[in-house]
C-alpha cells in the first residue's frame, strides 16, 4: 500500500503504518490538549492510542501465525486509523481452518482482557467490574475494556470483519465457496448500512467504519467471483496466439510499425524462437523519449521473463501476473513459445464466463 512505511518486524512478519495514521495521532493529541489543557494530557491520551494499536498488532498477529499452521504466508501487517490489516497469501479452502484463523484474532482480545483483569484483580484491593468504561478508570482499565469491545465487534457478522468470515465459512459448508462469499458480503453490507444509520445519529466515525466494511465486502465478493470464474481454466484457454514478435536487433520505429497496425502494446522479444525479453509500451515510449526511434528494441526491453505452461492452473497465472510486476507470461508447452498471457485475456474470458454464468446458472470450462 503506498504511503506505508515498515517500522518493526514481529515473527518474519514485517510491520508496515500508514501515513494516515499519524494523522489520528495528532487528531488525539489536540483534542486531549483541548479537555485536558496540559502536556501530561496529550501524553496519557497519544499513549493510550499507541497501546491500543499494539493490542491491534497483536490481534492481526493471532490471524497470520494461524495462518501459518495451515501453510498461508501473510506478507505484512498494516496499521491505519481505523484498525490494522493482515495482507495474507489467501484464505484456507477448508471452513474449519478459515474459522480458526478468522477467530484467533478476537481471541487475542480476550486474552489479553483476560490478563490485565488478572493483573488488576492481584494489585488493587477494590475492583468494581460495573465500573469500568472508556470514560472512567485507570489506565490499564481501559486497555482492558477496549480489547473486549474490540473482540465483541470483530466477531459481528460483517464481512469482511472476522465474524463475517467464521459465517461464510460456515455457510460453505452448505453451499459453493463461492455462494456463500455472495451471502456473506451482501449481510456485511447490510450491517454497513446499519452502522452508517448508527453513525449518522450518534457517532461520525461508525461511518467510515460502515464504509470500510461496504467496500471490503464488494471487494471480497469481486475476488471471490473472479476465482469462481477461473476454477479449473487453464493458462491455455485464455492465451493470445495471434501475436507480433520483435528481435532485439528490431529498432523501435518497427515496434511502432507493429503497435500501430494492430491493438497489441506488448511485444515477446525472440532469438531462434527462444523468447529473451519484452518491449512493454511503457518501455517504447521511454524509449523513444530518451533516445529516439533508431535504437534497437535490446536496449529498452525487460528481460525478466514470466513464463507457464500451458496447463498450469489460470488462477496461479493471474496471481503472478498481480504481483510480478509485468505486463504478460509467456505460454509454453514442452518448452517451446505457444502463446502469451496478460490481464486484458484473462477479464476477456473472465466477462465472457460470467455472461455463460447468468445465462445458464453455472460457470463450466471445457479443454
Amino acid at each position: 500500500m503506498k504511503w506505508s512505511w515498515k517500522i518493526a518486524r514481529l515473527a518474519g512478519i514485517d510491520i508496515y503504518v500508514h501515513a494516515t495514521f499519524f494523522i489520528l495521532i495528532v487528531w488525539i493529541g489536540l483534542s486531549f490538549w483541548i479537555v485536558g489543557g496540559n502536556l501530561a494530557a496529550v501524553i496519557n491520551g497519544v499513549s493510550f492510542i499507541l497501546a491500543l494499536f499494539a493490542c491491534v498488532v497483536l490481534h492481526e498477529m493471532g490471524h497470520a501465525l494461524t495462518a501459518r499452521r495451515y501453510g498461508i504466508r501473510t506478507q505484512k501487517i498494516i496499521l491505519l486509523p481505523i484498525g490494522g490489516v493482515a495482507a495474507m497469501e489467501s484464505m484456507p479452502d477448508e471452513p474449519k481452518e478459515e474459522i480458526a484463523v478468522a477467530l484467533a484474532g478476537p481471541a487475542v482480545n480476550f486474552v489479553i482482557a483476560l490478563a490485565i483483569w488478572l493483573w488488576l484483580s492481584v494489585s488493587t484491593t477494590t475492583m468494581h467490574i460495573e465500573q469500568f468504561s472508556l470514560a472512567e478508570g485507570s489506565f490499564l482499565e481501559k486497555l482492558m475494556v477496549v480489547n473486549i469491545i474490540l473482540a465483541v465487534f470483530n466477531l459481528l457478522p460483517a464481512f469482511p470483519m472476522d465474524g463475517g468470515r467464521v459465517l461464510r465459512a460456515a455457510l460453505s459448508m452448505r453451499m459453493t465457496h463461492n455462494r456463500a462469499t455472495q451471502l456473506a458480503a451482501k449481510v456485511g453490507q447490510g450491517m454497513a448500512l446499519w452502522l452508517g444509520l448508527i453513525g449518522l445519529l450518534y457517532n461520525p466515525f461508525l461511518i467510515f467504519i460502515a464504509l470500510f466494511v461496504w467496500i471490503g465486502a464488494a471487494a471480497e465478493a469481486s475476488t471471490e467471483q473472479v476465482k469462481s470464474s477461473l476454477h479449473n481454466a487453464t493458462a491455455g484457454q485464455a492465451m493470445l496466439t495471434d501475436f507480433q514478435v520483435l528481435s532485439p536487433d528490431d529498432t523501435l520505429s518497427h515496434a511502432i510499425e507493429l503497435t500501430l497496425a494492430g491493438s497489441q502494446k506488448d511485444f515477446p522479444v525472440l532469438v531462434d524462437g527462444v523468447m529473451v525479453g519484452v518491449l512493454t509500451q511503457d518501455d517504447l515510449l521511454k524509449g523513444l523519449q530518451a533516445q529516439g526511434e533508431q535504437y534497437h528494441v535490446s536496449a529498452w526491453m525487460q528481460k525478466d521473463i514470466q513464463s507457464a505452461d500451458i496447463n498450469e492452473s489460470l488462477e496461479k497465472v493471474l496471481a503472478r501476473l498481480q504481483t510480478c510486476h509485468c505486463s504478460l507470461i509467456s505460454v509454453t508447452e514442452d518448452e517451446q513459445l505457444v502463446g502469451i498471457i496478460n490481464l486484458d485475456n484473462i477479464m476477456e474470458l473472465i466477462k465472457i464466463q460470467t455472461a455463460i454464468h447468468e445465462q445458464n446458472g453455472q460457470t463450466k470450462f471445457e479443454a
